[in-house]
């Protein structure tokens, strides 16, 4: 096991609870089992994972523990609720090698029966007035995305719904609409959006409220507007969220659920219970975006993901192979991931 630490810049900055970001860093994770060699990204993000020196403190433990115990006891030292960054970069590099191995891409290894080309993807709109954000929705379309995710709960209820009309207005009834409230509603403030969402087909809203407040998303149900929880799964265990009723769509990072195989899971028993998985990226290398994207396209008849986000990056860890055309992201069909290791460089 070897581990390489990266950074790249972001394209612009990136706003989160815990400020703004301007660089991605984190760790390329090698290695050798099978005799393949298979590649992961540990990329923590503040407010989601472990910090970057958890990760990297995890990430040596690991390595210590495989040179007497292999990978078993490598991942014994990388706990998905603790470290759950550092668990991904360690799992994807098990998973690719395995992948590699048995001749297949990743998504075949989840799902051997199945054949997906591509997976749709949505553009995500940030803040601004109403003609602002039907200007961006208006040339996503124009781009070929039918669903686009608004950034919502920076103004008032009455101002974001504005905003939503006027998108609305602009690009008709075809395009599927999502808002994400990233937990900045109280419970009233959530009623009135909802109430006010519905005449404007909005699909779902992401995180209306605080992430531990399980009642109050299960309260929202029931209605025409959906309730997504994405923040949720990482302050909560996802069988207290899964038991709360809480949600119609879970919002799933593989980076923040400890792997690829994590999030592939908790997406399958999502759909036992009735509740759609959308797998995004938290804005992530193309190792990492990858495996979101092969976490995706071994879920059937999944929706529109967050997946559409390598142009958030000012440079990247190596080519990518999955091109977006007319709201699609293509599927890799070489063996893993669908990128050579030895092309993946943490100063590219």
């Amino acid at each position: 096991m070897r581990t390489e630490p990266f950074s790249l810049r972001l394209s612009s900055p990136l706003a989160t609870a815990s400020g703004a970001i301007e660089a991605r860093e984190g760790f390329l994770v090698r290695y050798d089992h099978r005799d393949e060699t298979g590649i992961g990204e540990a990329t923590p993000l503040p407010g989601w994972t472990e910090s970057l020196a958890d990760c990297e403190r995890a990430l040596d433990r690991a390595a210590e523990a495989e040179v007497s115990g292999g990978h078993t006891a490598a991942m014994l030292e990388l706990a998905a609720d603790t470290v759950p960054a550092a668990r991904h970069g360690f799992a994807t590099a098990l998973l690719d090698a395995d992948a590699r191995a048995d001749g297949v891409p990743l998504y075949r290894w989840f799902d051997a029966d199945r054949r997906c080309e591509s997976v749709p993807v949505n553009a995500t709109v940030g803040d601004g007035d109403p003609t602002e954000t039907a200007d961006a929705v208006e040339r996503a379309v124009d781009g070929g995305f039918d669903c686009c995710k608004l950034k919502v709960g920076a103004r008032a209820v009455a101002a974001d719904v504005d905003r939503v009309r006027a998108v609305r207005e602009r690009v008709g009834a075809d395009v599927t609409l999502r808002a994400d409230a990233n937990g900045a509603w109280s419970r009233e403030q959530a009623s009135e959006a909802f109430d006010a969402l519905a005449e404007f087909g909005v699909a779902y809203v992401e995180q209306p409220l605080a992430a531990d407040d399980l009642a109050g998303h299960a309260d929202l149900r029931g209605g025409p507007v959906g309730v997504a929880l994405d923040e949720s799964l990482a302050h909560q265990r996802a069988d207290t969220v899964l038991a709360a009723d809480a949600a119609d769509v879970l919002i799933l990072k593989p980076m923040a659920l400890g792997g690829p195989g994590n999030a592939h899971t908790l997406a399958l028993r999502a759909r036992e219970r009735g509740i759609e998985p959308v797998v995004t990226t938290t804005i992530d290398g193309v190792v990492a975006r990858l495996a979101a994207l092969h976490v995706a396209a071994a879920v059937p008849d999944i929706g529109a993901c967050g997946l559409a986000t390598g142009d958030r990056l000012g440079g990247d860890l190596a080519p990518d192979p999955a091109t977006v055309t007319d709201g699609e992201m293509t599927v890799p069909q070489t063996d893993g991931l669908g990128v050579d290791p030895a092309e993946v460089r943490q100063d590219a």
